[in-house]
C-alpha cells in the first residue's frame, strides 16, 4: 500500500504545471527547488579602465605592470635632480658673469667714460688679507667719478688706503687703465678715445677670457657627473651634454655680437 502511494505521488509531481524561473528552466526539478530556497547573486566584471590601472599599481597584482600615469619623462626627472640644478646655476652664473665683463669691454670700445669701467678693481687691504682673499669692490673704500667725459677720478674715503687703492687698479690689468696719484686721496686715469688697435685689443681680451671661461664649463659638467655617479650613456649624461652645449652656445654668441660691435677681423 504504501509503494502504492508512493509511486502517485511521484506521477502527480512530474504532470504538475512548472513554475517559470528566469534563466533556469533548463535545470532539472530538484536543482530548481534548491534555487527557489537559495538567492542568486550575480557579479560583474571589471570593464572600467580606471579600475584595471588601480589594480595595475597594487603590490603583488600584475607583475611588471605600471600605471602610465605615475611615469615621468627622463629629461624632467634629471632637471629636478638637486646635482643637476646646482651644475646649472653655476654654469648660468660663468655665462653671466662673461657677459657683464663684455658689456664692459663694448662701453670702452665705444669711446664711453663710465664708473663701470673699474668695476674689476678689488681693493686688498691689511685688516682683510686672511678673509676670502679677493679683497673688497672699490666702490667700499672710494667713490668714482667722471671729469669732462675723458678722465676716471677715484676718491679714497681714508687717506691711508690710497696705496692700496691703486695697487688694486694695477692688479685688475684694465686695458688701457693706468693710475696716478693726484693727491694724498686722489688718483685720475686718463682715458683715450679708443682706436681700431684698441677695439682690437678689447675683443682680443674677450676671446681669451671666453676660453676660460668655456674651459671652467666644461669642468663642471665632469665634476658634477661624475657627483651624480650616472651611468655611462644613460639619458642623465645626455642632459648634461645639452646643458654644458647651451652654455657653451651662450658664451659663443656673447662674443660673436661684441665682434660685430667693435669691428674685429
Amino acid at each position: 500500500m504504501s509503494s502504492i502511494l508512493r509511486h502517485s505521488l511521484n506521477r502527480l509531481v512530474l504532470n504538475s504545471p512548472r513554475t517559470a524561473l528566469p534563466g533556469i528552466n533548463h535545470l532539472p526539478i530538484l536543482q530548481r527547488v534548491s534555487v527557489n530556497q537559495n538567492q542568486v547573486r550575480c557579479y560583474a566584471k571589471k570593464n572600467n579602465k580606471r579600475d584595471r590601472d588601480e589594480e595595475d599599481v597594487k603590490p603583488g597584482k600584475g607583475k611588471g605592470k605600471v600605471s602610465t600615469g605615475s611615469l615621468v619623462p627622463g629629461s624632467q626627472a634629471i632637471q629636478a635632480d638637486p646635482v643637476y640644478i646646482q651644475c646649472e646655476d653655476k654654469m648660468k652664473g660663468i655665462s653671466e658673469k662673461f657677459r657683464r665683463d663684455v658689456a664692459a669691454y663694448e662701453t670702452r670700445a665705444s669711446g664711453r667714460i663710465t664708473p663701470a669701467v673699474l668695476a674689476p678693481v678689488r681693493v686688498m687691504l691689511p685688516e682683510n688679507k686672511d678673509s676670502d682673499g679677493k679683497g673688497v669692490r672699490l666702490e667700499e673704500v672710494a667713490t668714482v667719478g667722471v671729469r669732462d667725459g675723458t678722465t676716471l677720478l677715484v676718491t679714497a674715503f681714508e687717506e691711508r688706503t690710497l696705496k692700496f687703492i691703486e695697487q688694486g687698479i694695477y692688479d685688475a690689468k684694465i686695458a688701457g687703465v693706468i693710475p696716478q696719484a693726484a693727491d694724498s686721496r686722489t688718483i685720475k686715469i686718463p682715458m683715450a678715445k679708443p682706436t681700431v688697435e684698441a677695439r682690437q685689443a678689447f675683443y682680443l681680451t674677450a676671446s681669451k677670457q671666453a676660453e676660460e671661461f668655456r674651459v671652467q664649463v666644461r669642468k663642471h659638467h665632469q665634476a658634477f657627473v661624475k657627483k651624480g655617479a650616472y651611468e655611462k650613456r644613460s639619458s642623465e649624461i645626455t642632459e648634461f651634454q645639452k646643458l654644458t652645449d647651451k652654455y657653451i652656445k651662450a658664451i659663443d654668441q656673447t662674443l660673436a655680437d661684441f665682434k660685430k660691435v667693435t669691428g674685429a677681423k
